[in-house]
C-alpha cells in the first residue's frame, strides 16, 4: 500500500484525536491506516508505513481486536497474519460505543450505586453529597438507557436518526408552555429570568 498525502493526514489526525479520547496514539493510527487501506495489511507493513516498532504495532493490534474494530484475516498460501478494520462507519460507531459503555459507563454506574447506598446510612451532614450523587447516578442511568435504545436500531434507522437531528432539535426546542418558536439565547435568558420571578 502507498500512503497518499490525504491518507497520511487522516492517519496523523486520527492519532491526535485518539489521544484526546484517551486512546494510545499508535493504536489510533493503526486503526486509521487499516480503515483507509483497501487490502488487509500485515504487522510488518503497518510498522513500515507508520514508522513505529513492530512491538508497538502488535500491542495496538491486540487491543484493537479486543475492541472489535479490527480482525485477523488469512490469505491462502500466505503464512503471515493480516489485519483489516471494520469498513462500515456506523458499525464501527456501534462497536466503539458498546465497548466504551462496558469499560466506562457500567463501572461508573456500579460505583455511584455503591456510593449512594453508603451515603444513605450517613448522618444529615452528608445530605448534599447524597443529592449530588443521586443526580449523577440518574444522569448516567439515563444516558445508558438512551444508548440501549439506540443500539437496538438497525443501521438504516440509525442513519435516519442522525440525519433527522435538525427536525428533532426543532421539536424539542419548541416552547410548549408559551406556544412560541425557538428564541435566541438572549430571549431564552429573559424568559428564564421572568419565569424565575413569577
Amino acid at each position: 500500500m502507498i500512503l497518499t498525502p490525504a491518507a497520511r493526514k487522516f492517519v496523523l489526525h486520527w492519532g491526535e484525536m485518539g489521544q484526546a479520547w484517551g486512546i494510545n496514539r499508535t493504536m489510533a493510527q493503526v486503526h486509521a491506516l487499516l480503515f483507509v487501506s483497501p487490502d488487509p495489511l500485515d504487522a510488518e507493513e503497518i510498522s513500515l508505513l507508520l514508522d513505529v516498532s513492530r512491538s508497538n504495532v502488535s500491542t495496538s493490534l491486540r487491543e484493537l481486536i479486543t475492541w472489535g474494530v479490527v480482525r485477523r484475516v488469512h490469505i491462502i498460501g500466505d503464512r503471515r497474519d493480516r489485519f483489516e478494520a471494520l469498513k462500515d462507519v456506523m458499525e464501527t460507531f456501534r462497536v466503539i460505543m458498546a465497548e466504551r459503555k462496558r469499560r466506562e459507563m457500567d463501572p461508573t454506574i456500579a460505583l455511584l450505586e455503591h456510593c449512594v447506598e453508603e451515603v444513605k446510612s450517613s448522618d444529615a451532614s452528608e445530605q448534599y453529597t447524597r443529592e449530588q450523587l443521586e443526580k449523577m447516578l440518574e444522569f448516567t442511568r439515563m444516558v445508558t438507557a438512551w444508548y440501549g435504545h439506540i443500539d437496538h436500531l438497525s443501521t438504516v434507522s440509525m442513519y435516519r436518526l442522525f440525519r433527522g437531528g435538525a427536525l428533532l432539535s426543532k421539536v424539542f426546542n419548541r416552547s410548549s408552555a408559551l406556544g412560541k418558536k425557538p428564541s435566541s439565547s438572549k430571549s431564552d435568558s429573559k424568559v428564564s429570568a421572568n419565569s424565575a420571578k413569577s
